[in-house]
């Protein structure tokens, strides 16, 4: 017989690094509650609605900055997601005739808007050294003075590699470091202050458990050009965007619904009800099972809360499909992505299927599972 998944209140959701499921409820409440009973603009009146709005929105942006270890919260600025975070860094950054060093493991977010810079003679991209793994070995790091920018996902949304960033930067010295969070923030320490990042690009709806929309960029005070121009409510007598943070980066209306969303999420993170222990257990047992092969950090303490696997019988789309069609598993198949981390890997066409939890899994969602993996990898 195959494992049970009859149980009430199962979790059969591993999904979590494309977006966190379920979100604390408090989330749905307070947009809900912004959409049905707030309403209101951001920083443009004065009247009582529109001050409280305000209010939740530079709340967020403090609690966000505390967690980034920003000196100051408007050093943090929204934007929609970490890719269109990162694209304020790649465009707004005098990077003409420059080289721009990147891990072997960089999410299409990263490696796509690289190559059109590419495309259009302003830049070369490099490789940082990096082990099997992906994972960058600082004491390899020699930098050229034609080095204009280091960008380094932060945990590999692949094989759930954590990057030593704050070795990377010591490394690096006076050249700019832009972290790729998006998978990290939420799950990993970040403190872009003392480590003297230059720019952090995150999202919401991940280890954060907000909702989609929301995300944000952390600028440590390097010169950029903003991306988007456009009305602020400050500075209206001006033709030209306003020179001082956030406002700099903030053009137009931004996600009020999600911001009260994210705010909410941040201010009710739940205690999560697996330990480490757990996690690094299933990958320990899943490396046990015939067939299948485990995409992971080298070491233990190099991995973040997720991994991939792919069978050495079928392809990770009958893989995952039969996860799904028979024990009700969600997982995401393919390349995440991520082409160049699959290359390195070699995962390269094919891809895996990845396993990404979240606080929510308990052991007993573990163990389901590894059963349904072990029922798989014994039928072949």
């Amino acid at each position: 017989m195959g494992p049970d998944f009859s149980k009430e209140g199962r979790n059969g959701y591993f999904d979590c690094g494309a977006t966190s499921f379920p979100k604390p409820p408090e989330v749905a409440r307070e947009m809900a509650r912004y959409l049905n009973e707030v309403g209101g603009p951001y920083g443009r009146s004065f009247y009582q609605r529109a001050l409280e709005v305000s209010g939740v929105v530079e709340e967020t942006r403090s609690l966000l900055a505390d967690l980034l270890g920003a000196k100051s919260p408007e050093r943090v600025v929204f934007t929609h997601n970490a890719t269109h975070a990162v694209n304020i860094v790649l465009k707004g950054l005098s990077l003409q005739g420059k080289e721009v060093w990147i891990s072997p493991l960089e999410h299409n977010a990263v490696a796509r808007p690289l190559r059109r810079l590419k495309q259009d003679g302003q830049i070369k991209v490099r490789f940082l050294p990096a082990a099997a793994d992906g994972r960058v070995e600082p004491e390899r790091l020699v930098f050229s003075q034609h080095t204009g920018l280091i960008v380094v996902n932060h945990q590999s949304n692949v094989n759930g590699v954590i990057q030593p960033i704050r070795e990377i930067k010591e490394r690096a010295g006076r050249i700019p470091v832009l972290v790729d969070a998006a998978q990290s923030l939420g799950h990993q320490p970040i403190d872009a202050g003392a480590w003297g990042i230059d720019f952090v690009a995150f999202t919401g709806h991940k280890g954060l458990l907000g909702p989609t929309g929301t995300g944000g960029l952390y600028l440590g005070g390097r010169h950029l050009q903003p991306l988007i121009e456009g009305g602020t409510g400050s500075r209206s007598e001006s033709s030209a965007m306003p020179g001082f943070l956030p406002d700099k980066f903030e053009a137009g209306t931004p996600n009020i619904t999600g911001i009260f969303g994210l705010k909410a999420a941040l201010m009710h993170r739940p205690v999560p009800v697996h330990t480490r222990e757990d996690f690094l257990h299933i990958i320990q047992a899943v490396r046990q099972l015939p067939g299948l092969n485990v995409q992971a950090a080298d070491r233990e303490d190099h991995q973040g809360e997720l991994f991939s696997i792919t069978s050495g019988t079928m392809d990770c789309s009958t893989l995952g499909m039969r996860l799904y069609d028979e024990y009700g598993i969600e997982t995401r198949l393919g390349l995440h992505c991520a082409p160049l981390a699959h290359h390195h890997l070699g995962t390269f066409p094919t891809g895996t299927v990845r396993i990404s939890p979240s606080v929510y899994h308990c052991p007993e969602d573990f163990a389901l599972l590894l059963a349904a993996l072990t029922a798989i990898s014994g039928k072949g």
